[in-house]
């Protein structure tokens, strides 16, 4: 798309289109996103089409949340998707290409079918085998599809034709509507039309804050970008010293625990007025944190954490365009497979983003959950940075991590997200990436940190283009298998 004279809007609606059947256990037109975008002149808005919760939901629901987290399947957990309606806007404001183009690479794909990959079929058997999606990835006998074999969307297909053809209010109040609402509501979801025909993506000013030389663009709340811009503001006011890694380190998780403690307080503005988030992203802020990080660990009080799920999903991509627009945009339906619901009738796969809201004491009609989502723009005189994570409650930390490797410990950007990363989890916890540097751990130990030893697969996954002058290093996450591509 690019190569045809598109835009970076273009270029990444189009890619997400295609992931959503390469990828389909992490996003998709049953999902929602939130795009930061750069246009050519260096302006930066955002564009969310974050899910909202139904008219009629479930007024108990939120009892039924697990303690710990698991894979939460089922009808009652899904969001009104908000996919499309983000692309139309997006590409109604920053679109260079007609709409329908962006769609037909994706629908030949979906016909003609693709093959397995590793990486899909390391996901499959997460697939509760008595909801609807497992069908999909399941071969007439019922056996889970592995690496090679050809897998079909012509459902999702179909429906792409039609949305390629007469644009989003076709999903949202047209024949696909109607059948989409139908297999939910069969499957024993509560969604409406009306939940679907009021649906509205909305525009907005990025926030910004300043970080070394750069000023940092981010998405407001439901979004994480607030969390992202306390951890960032915290550290830079300390003093960076790559002998001295285990000290950063050791103020690195201070930094994430009192971070956790506010997660909170991340919700969404058009129910609850915003009262405090904005603080989050100024220096004051983080200068009164810092008095509070000392040379040892302190009790899970002090750092104010109340309870929420760890949670995993997602995908995330920055796009790069010649004429010098640029979008970083993060996509998802939640947990692996969102709700495990699938569509029959349109081959639309449903999140399952109510979940998002375990933790919470109530939610309500048309709220946006809260999220760790932080697609982010850095921009300075000279350079600029788009990056953004995949990985729920590990968003955060692989953002971060990378941004402290690259812009503190100087390492290439290639090397920062390479870099084994550490995770501070919801009960305040650091867990290691495998790999990472066991003497800085023992260090960390002497500091008094407790860290949970069991070995885990990490699931962040960052995906960066950076510009520094006339040099352009694009870097996807090889943690799954991603590769960046350019011309």
């Amino acid at each position: 798309m690019l190569q045809r004279g598109g835009s970076a809007v273009d270029g990444a609606i189009a890619a997400l289109l295609c992931t959503s059947v390469v990828n389909p256990q992490s996003m998709g037109l049953g999902g929602g996103a939130i795009f930061t975008v750069m246009n050519s002149s260096g302006d930066v808005q955002i564009i969310s089409s974050r899910e909202t919760v139904p008219k009629l939901f479930k007024p108990d629901l939120l009892k039924s949340c697990p303690k710990k987290f698991r894979f939460m399947s089922g009808p009652e957990w899904i969001g009104v998707p908000g996919e499309i309606r983000g692309y139309e806007l997006a590409h109604r404001l920053y679109g260079k290409l007609p709409w329908a183009t962006l769609f037909q690479p994706t629908i030949k794909l979906a016909r003609e079918g693709l093959q397995i990959s590793p990486l899909l079929e390391k996901y499959i058997p997460v697939i509760n085998k008595s909801l609807s999606v497992y069908k999909l990835f399941s071969d007439a006998n019922g056996k889970p599809l592995t690496t090679g074999d050809i897998i079909k969307f012509e459902k999702l297909a179909d429906t792409l034709e039609v949305i390629a053809n007469y644009g989003a209010n076709a999903f949202y109040s047209g024949t696909i509507a109607k059948d989409l609402i139908s297999d939910i509501q069969e499957a024993g979801g509560t969604l409406t039309l009306q939940d679907l025909a009021s649906f509205r993506a909305s525009q907005s000013d990025a926030w910004v804050f300043p970080f070394q030389d750069f000023e940092v663009y981010i998405p407001p709340p439901p979004a994480g970008g607030a969390l992202l811009a306390l951890l960032l503001n915290i550290m830079k006011g300390y003093k960076s010293d790559a002998n001295e890694k285990t000290l950063a380190y050791h103020r690195y998780i201070e930094a994430f625990k009192f971070v956790n403690g506010l997660r909170k307080y991340i919700h969404d503005p058009n129910i609850t007025p915003d009262k405090i988030t904005k603080s989050f992203i100024q220096d004051r802020f983080a200068d009164h944190i810092r008095t509070l990080i000392s040379d040892r660990t302190h009790g899970e009080k002090y750092y104010n954490l109340t309870s929420y799920l760890d949670s995993m999903g997602t995908t995330h991509m920055s796009v790069l365009a010649e004429d010098g627009s640029a979008v970083s945009v993060t996509s998802t339906i939640n947990h692996l497979f969102g709700s495990q619901i699938l569509s029959p009738k349109t081959g639309i796969i449903l999140n399952n983003q109510i979940s998002d809201f375990c933790g919470r004491t109530e939610i309500h009609a048309g709220e946006q959950p809260p999220s760790s989502v932080s697609p982010a723009v850095l921009k300075s005189q000279s350079r600029m940075l788009l990056i953004g994570a995949s990985g729920g409650s590990f968003i955060t930390t692989g953002i971060a991590s990378t941004l402290m490797n690259h812009l503190f410990f100087g390492k290439s950007l290639k090397e920062a997200i390479e870099s084994p990363v550490v995770f501070v989890n919801s009960v305040n916890q650091p867990q290691f990436e495998e790999k990472f540097d066991q003497k800085i751990i023992d260090g960390l130990i002497a500091f008094g940190h407790k860290y949970d030893p069991k070995k885990m697969v990490f699931f962040n996954v960052v995906n960066a283009v950076e510009k520094d002058g006339d040099c352009i290093c694009a870097v996807s996450d090889a943690r799954k298998m991603g590769k960046a591509a350019g011309y």
